[in-house]
């Protein structure tokens, strides 16, 4: 784990801000119009990938063509800081901060751009881990990084006003031109929650909480019009989120846990894997550690807040914690040990 140097943060603060209040950026976007029965009509023709879609607007009238007008404006004023962050993230990625590959960066702006994280979607495991270390200004050992999956996470109901333009994720997986197909689920007539790039191990998981007796059926999501794979404990990282940019051409906006809530949760998960994973087990308590190390020397707070949060949770998830928290090393073990036995 190595420190990036505070310019480095100040640039991920900048481009944070800047795509948070950025203007539509006309990237995929066109304006057409047919002659239809001696009629003219509008479409907006949207291109995800290889795939495009149009969409009516309506029969041509002077009001049409003004908002479609007013609407080309707005992303002329946007051009201008479309490059500067994409100058940002250049200046970001020179500076050590991790970027992710073609695969996973594409993945990402295409679920930005169907509304899955405006919709609630929340970026768990290692992509939000390596947010992290962008958001916290350190680069991460390489080994604790890596990853061929990308896990979205979302509860199974959300209060969205607009509910007819919540995103179908699987249809914006399956249509971006990445060449994704659907994961057969081991009971054949279950609908499937992952989602794999033809040729690759990149693939994409659909989770969300489970409550109640132990079950593997997949879970209907109505605000993704798509099914997810229920996790136990899930709910201790949705509690907490917040917002992170993610450092690919001018910058993606998607939402990550609380970083701390983020470590606790893979000490849990560590002691949930079978036998068998014992490769991830270790990914587990180091990603853990790293993250933990950074958190109690900068925002210990967060640490003590995480924490506390976890002993409201089930006595199953506690002792699993504490399980979790003896393959720390030492400093980090005797920190998070001390605070919770005071705490109790």
């Amino acid at each position: 784990m190595l420190r990036l140097p505070q310019t480095i943060q100040l640039l991920y603060a900048e481009l944070l801000q800047q795509c948070a209040i950025a203007l539509p950026n006309q990237r995929g976007i066109s304006f057409v119009s047919k002659q239809v029965s001696g009629n003219r009509y509008w479409y907006m023709e949207l291109v995800v990938g290889s795939t495009k879609r149009q969409y009516s607007l309506g029969r041509d009238t002077d009001l049409l063509r003004g908002q479609i007008d007013k609407q080309k404006s707005l992303f002329a004023h946007a051009a201008p800081d479309l490059k500067q962050r994409e100058k940002l993230v250049k200046m970001l990625v020179s500076g050590g901060t991790f970027a992710p590959g073609g695969s996973a960066g594409r993945v990402l702006e295409v679920l930005g751009q169907s509304g899955a994280f405006l919709s609630g979607g929340i970026l768990v495991g290692s992509h939000a881990f390596n947010s992290y270390g962008n958001m916290l200004g350190v680069s991460w050992d390489s080994a604790a990084m890596y990853t061929q999956d990308m896990d979205l996470a979302s509860y199974r109901q959300i209060e969205i006003v607009m509910r007819h333009d919540a995103p179908d994720v699987k249809s914006t997986l399956l249509e971006c031109g990445l060449g994704f197909f659907e994961v057969p689920a081991l009971n054949s007539k279950s609908p499937s929650t992952s989602f794999k790039i033809r040729g690759q191990e990149f693939h994409v998981d659909l989770l969300t909480p489970l409550y109640g007796p132990n079950t593997s059926k997949p879970v209907y999501l109505s605000h993704f019009n798509s099914y997810a794979q229920p996790m136990r404990f899930l709910e201790y990282l949705l509690d907490d989120s917040q917002g992170a940019v993610v450092p690919f051409r001018s910058g993606v906006l998607v939402n990550v846990p609380d970083p701390a809530r983020f470590a606790v949760h893979k000490l849990v998960v560590s002691q949930r894997r079978p036998v068998a994973q014992q490769t991830k087990v270790r990914k587990d308590i180091q990603q853990a550690s790293e993250l933990l190390s950074v958190l109690l020397e900068d925002r210990p707070g967060d640490v003590w807040i995480a924490l506390e949060a976890a002993f409201a949770m089930p006595e199953k998830f506690q002792s699993q914690l504490a399980k979790g928290v003896e393959y720390l090393p030492l400093p980090v073990k005797e920190a998070v040990t001390a605070h919770i036995s005071s705490a109790r």
